[in-house]
């Protein structure tokens, strides 16, 4: 297991998501890799550390300023929910990477942005969630098997999951790892 999954010794001591770091190795050697709403960039980190090309998108990417300016981070400040069509459109990655976020426009456009090989990791909160607090906007909160219908037809189901989890607090989540066909 990569390191930044076993610690959290990196920017804002917040570790890498277990979901994200099982499929990681997965993502094919070298591949470009979307981390969507990057937030402090804690999958930015592993990516870029496991040898890939990263591109951080967030509206506020303070996260990432103790990072390198190397040629392997493209940082993109966008508002993706700003109305304009989705910003990346036309790229493609070796994964998509999305956690605890959810704009639902988005979601095709996600889809389409996996390449031939990649992988799509998204993990976020799921309807229940609103128990244990924020989010409960049920904007932001995906419906049963919303993940599934998403990539239906589109994408191979690797893996999903639609449960309660108590680490690292208790939430609602649904999370899927679905990949493209060569």
């Amino acid at each position: 297991m990569h390191t930044l999954c076993r610690t959290a010794t990196h920017h804002a001591a917040v570790a890498p998501s277990a979901w994200i770091c099982r499929f990681a190795p997965s993502v094919p050697r070298g591949g470009a890799v979307l981390d969507l709403a990057c937030g402090g960039g804690r999958h930015t980190r592993l990516f870029l550390a496991r040898g890939h090309h990263v591109t951080a998108v967030d509206r506020d990417l303070s996260g990432l300023t103790d990072l390198d300016n190397g040629t392997d981070l493209e940082r993109l400040e966008i508002d993706l929910e700003n109305g304009q069509p989705f910003a990346l459109s036309g790229r493609q990655f070796a994964a998509v990477v999305v956690t605890n976020y959810l704009y639902r426009p988005a979601l095709p456009a996600l889809v389409e942005a996996v390449a031939p090989g990649g992988l799509l990791l998204y993990e976020t909160f799921a309807i229940g969630n609103e128990r244990f607090g924020k989010p409960s906007n049920p904007d932001f909160l995906l419906r049963p098997a919303e993940l599934l219908r998403v990539v239906e037809g589109h994408l191979r189901i690797l893996a999903y999951e639609d449960l309660q989890v108590a680490v690292p607090k208790p939430a609602c989540v649904q999370r899927i790892a679905a990949a493209r066909p060569a």
